[in-house]
């Protein structure tokens, strides 16, 4: 059997501990963060309406996605539906202005 993600978690002792862990994740995530917003913006400058930025049969295919994943890795799959699906709505808040500058701009086909 392979390795879950949950098989990381480092016993911690104390809460200096437990903030030094979370730092280095955070360290990890925010770049990769960063990376997906990106795609955000090319997603803004390929979709030719704006009523194209929410795709709800998307957001199902992700959730359904990280659910199985977050079970697969040892985590609660609620606890990262929840974490995605306010990362998506968040994503989509920006995809919106993305869509909106890139036109004022003439930057979209």
């Amino acid at each position: 059997m392979s390795k879950q993600a949950m098989d990381n978690v480092q016993h911690c002792t104390t809460m200096t501990d437990v903030r030094r862990c979370v730092d280095a994740l955070d360290d990890v995530l925010v770049p990769l963060l960063v990376q997906r917003s990106g795609y955000m913006t090319q997603a803004a400058r390929i979709k030719q309406a704006e009523n194209q930025v929410r795709d709800e049969a998307r957001i199902q295919t992700i959730v359904d996605r990280v659910r199985k994943q977050a079970l697969a890795e040892g985590g609660d799959p609620a606890v990262i539906e929840s974490i995605y699906r306010s990362m998506m709505e968040v994503c989509i808040a920006f995809e919106h202005r993305e869509f909106a500058r890139l036109r004022q701009q003439g930057d979209a086909p």
